[in-house]
């Protein structure tokens, strides 16, 4: 047994002993063994995780749709280049490999990847370099389009060619030589899918479309063009504004009246479509409006004033490298229209709500408070609205005396709510205390939709009409005020005071920049656009109170020396001010109430000698009677100033003997402010209430002996005018106005009075009993679509 147990003992001993030596190496070599595994391992992750993604992605041209990516500005950078018709992309369709070919490779990259859906083409590649950058490193491409049927589109085409070649010809920096194209000729895919490419690679060019198109009523090559442009909208492969990297487009039509006389009977009616196309296709680039002329009578004068204004467009997009302010293209439309009702119907929104779309423009705080400065000037916080103040004390309010104190402080400062308030409304704020502001019916004239009672009245065009104001500030605070109770009041000037020349160029740039946004609106006619651009009239109605401002004849001898007549309205709160005006074209003053305590009610006003001053206005007024235009304007309001207030008014007429007087009924804003004065649209008159009020006037004025008569009316404004007999001439009444006679009196600097300026005899539609309407223009309803008038 002991033999027995020795090889087993031994071959023990032998396996102890070589375990023991493994035992030995390992801890000798085991930090040499752990790191060699380590980096091996590291190696096996960094293969599979670098290097086998690589091939997945490049290795299989069966299921990577782009082979190569692109960075040119026509399409994404996952599209092939060479692919940009739809009949190319469905030819690389049907030659891409089976389902099943190099299955190896594909598993495991559809796990990773899914297949995408149809591609999209959406028309250019997002610059995300500055504005400012790209835009100075660009140029701008013209193309002319057109299509000719006879070739006579086409010679006018050539010439225009050779005229905008001539008018930026000093501009080569920054356009192009203009290039031009006949539509039947030319590949619709290569140009209206997607924006063309630049042979140039060194430069960023972006291509601006002019398109010069005449009306038949056959089929032509404009009938598929249109077709195109439409089906090109609504491919659901394609984005539908493909044509977004554009810097622009416009439109210009030739057409007969003596065959289509308007556009509702077919005028220029394919350029009008090929216009709302391209405005869908671009994102709404319309560099500038719709032109259009009729064949036999005015076609080099409409096709010249057309190519002045694209020649701004283009120079204006060259310097700045967009359309301007507001959204893409240059604004968003301001008033429904067909345009947006048929886009609102296809996304399922409303156009109103598309209409009102927020801009970019920074807005106040949701905990920031919208304060007349008569409140503010009673809390400490008022050091807040003018961030350089140093002085902790609010400064004093005077509201019984005409003492003028020292201005040592900004009436709107840039930091204050009132500031910013006023900017969301939409006004533009000039300096410390004015402002300037395009109102609805300077949008309504520029899209042929109709002016204002102004033009009715007076022949004064509201799109070359300018509304603007040297004081922001205000004595009253009005329960019908449209200004939401945000601009400052005061009885006092003790603001600082800025020169007249700074607020007349700063109006100016202020009301220009905002007609340009105009330009890119549905609508606007193009030979209104241009005359726009020459401002004619000043309307000093907007907020507050112009006479308040104390160099108010400085800045009205401006606007006169540039032959911009002056309509200024006053409250009859300052009389001081009010006598010491120079003559303006017409000068209006608000008579609001018939008595002291309506009157109170109505206008609120903030001087205790409310109606001193109100009276002491109309004797002044009486006086300048025989100087310049003097107009009463009653605003009446339903259970403020109307019922059995008749007599009263006539009172106040006898006492003043205004050259004419406005009936105007109340517009509603709907805001709280009016709701807390306690306005509602119960207050609102209508028309027929509006008539048998003015109707009622006239007839205690004849009572009276005073020789006044109804001589117009503007029933779309809810406005009635009286005038004067001294301006019913040879059995017509002459409201209107001849400007260029004003000038010439006024250059004269000798004494001269309304009659030597009266115009023309007022026209027959503007006249008593036939509504207003200049029949040149449209009604139209809320959604774009013509309106018929209805007339008593």
């Amino acid at each position: 047994m002991e033999v027995f147990g020795r090889p087993a003992a031994g071959s023990k001993d032998r396996g102890f002993l070589i375990h023991g030596l493994i035992l030995d190496q390992w801890h000798e070599y085991r930090y040499i063994l752990l790191l060699a595994a380590v980096l091996f391992g590291l190696a096996v992750v960094v293969y599979f995780d670098w290097r086998l993604p690589r091939e997945r992605f490049t290795s299989s041209p069966a299921v990577s749709t782009p082979e190569h990516a692109t960075a040119e500005p026509g399409g994404r950078l996952d599209e092939k280049p060479q692919s940009t018709t739809l009949a190319e992309r469905e030819d690389e369709r049907s030659e891409k490999p089976g389902p099943y070919e190099n299955a190896a490779m594909r598993l495991p990259f559809v796990s990773l990847r899914p297949r995408p859906s149809p591609k999209r083409v959406t028309g250019s590649k997002v610059d995300r370099k500055p504005k400012s950058e790209s835009s100075a490193n660009g140029r701008i491409q013209p193309l002319i389009f057109f299509s000719s049927l006879t070739g006579t589109t086409e010679k006018r085409a050539q010439l225009f060619l050779s005229e905008l070649q001539t008018s930026l010809k000093d501009h080569s920096s920054a356009v192009l030589e203009p290039q031009i194209h006949d539509l039947s000729y030319i590949d619709y895919d290569d140009f209206y899918v997607t924006p063309p490419k630049s042979q140039n690679t060194d430069q960023h060019v972006q291509f601006f479309y002019l398109l010069l198109l005449p009306s038949y009523n056959i089929d032509t090559a404009l009938d598929n063009f249109l077709a195109h442009l439409q089906e090109t909208h609504h491919d659901f492969r394609i984005d539908t504004a493909p044509l977004s990297g554009l810097a622009g487009y416009s439109v210009f039509g030739f057409g007969d009246k003596d065959g289509w006389g308007t556009e509702e009977e077919g005028f220029c009616w394919q350029a009008i479509e090929v216009d709302k196309w391209m405005a869908k296709l671009t994102g709404r680039k319309r560099a500038y409006p719709l032109g259009s002329a009729d064949v036999k009578s005015d076609v080099e004068r409409g096709l010249g004033e057309w190519r002045d204004g694209v020649v701004k467009a283009l120079l204006d997009v060259a310097a700045h490298g967009d359309l301007g302010e507001g959204v893409t293209g240059s604004g968003d439309a301001v008033e429904s229209d067909e345009e947006d009702a048929e886009e609102a119907a296809e996304q399922g929104t409303s156009p109103r709500t598309e209409a009102r779309r927020p801009t970019k423009q920074k807005r106040p705080q949701k905990n920031s408070r919208v304060d007349d400065l008569e409140d503010l000037g009673r809390k400490t916080s008022f050091q807040s609205m003018d961030s350089s103040s140093e002085s902790p004390s609010p400064l004093p309010i005077d509201f019984n005396t005409s003492t003028t104190l020292q201005a040592t402080k900004a009436m709107v400062p840039v930091s204050s709510p009132t500031h910013a308030a006023l900017t969301k409304q939409g006004y533009t704020i000039i300096g410390t205390h004015s402002g300037v502001k395009i109102c609805r019916w300077t949008k309504s004239a520029l899209r042929g939709r109709g002016s204002c009672y102004k033009y009715s009245f007076y022949g004064i065009k509201s799109h070359i009409c300018m509304e603007t104001t040297p004081s922001l500030s205000c004595s009253n605070k009005c329960v019908f005020c449209w200004r939401h109770g945000t601009n400052p009041v005061g009885t006092t000037w003790r603001w600082q005071v800025d020169p007249p020349k700074m607020i007349f160029e700063g109006a100016k740039e202020g009301h220009y920049k905002k007609i340009k946004m105009m330009r890119g609106v549905p609508g606007v006619r193009a030979e209104r656009f241009q005359e726009a651009m020459q401002i004619r009239h000043c309307a000093l109605s907007l907020v507050g109170e112009p006479i308040f401002y104390p160099h108010i004849n400085e800045f009205v001898a401006m606007l006169h020396k540039e032959r911009i007549s002056s309509f200024l309205v006053c409250n009859a709160q300052h009389p001081d001010q009010l006598a010491a005006l120079k003559p303006v074209t017409q000068l209006y003053v608000s008579i609001d109430a018939s008595n002291a305590e309506s009157l109170r009610r109505v206008d609120r006003p903030l001087h205790r000698d409310y109606w001193q001053r109100f009276l002491r206005c109309l004797d002044i007024l009486r006086e300048k009677r025989f100087r310049m235009r003097t107009v009463f304007r009653l605003t009446l309001v339903k259970g403020f100033n109307i019922e059995e207030e008749v007599e009263g008014y006539a009172d106040l007429v006898a006492l003043g003997l205004p050259c004419f007087v406005e009936i105007k009924g109340v517009t509603y804003c709907g805001t709280s402010s009016s709701a807390g004065a306690g306005l509602t649209m119960q207050n609102v008159p209508f028309y027929d209430e509006i008539t048998t009020f003015v109707e009622a006037l006239n007839a205690a004025l004849e009572r009276k002996g005073l020789e006044y008569g109804i001589a117009a009316e503007h029933a779309h404004s809810c406005c009635v005018l009286i005038a004067s007999k001294r301006f019913y001439v040879e059995q017509k009444w002459h409201t209107l106005i001849d400007y260029e006679n004003f000038f010439e009196c006024l250059k004269s600097g000798k004494e001269f009075s309304p009659e030597d300026y009266m115009g023309p005899p007022t026209p027959e539609w503007a006249t008593w009993g036939n509504g207003g309407f200049d029949p040149a223009d449209t009604r139209v309803d809320r959604k774009g679509k013509p309106k018929i008038e209805k007339v008593r």
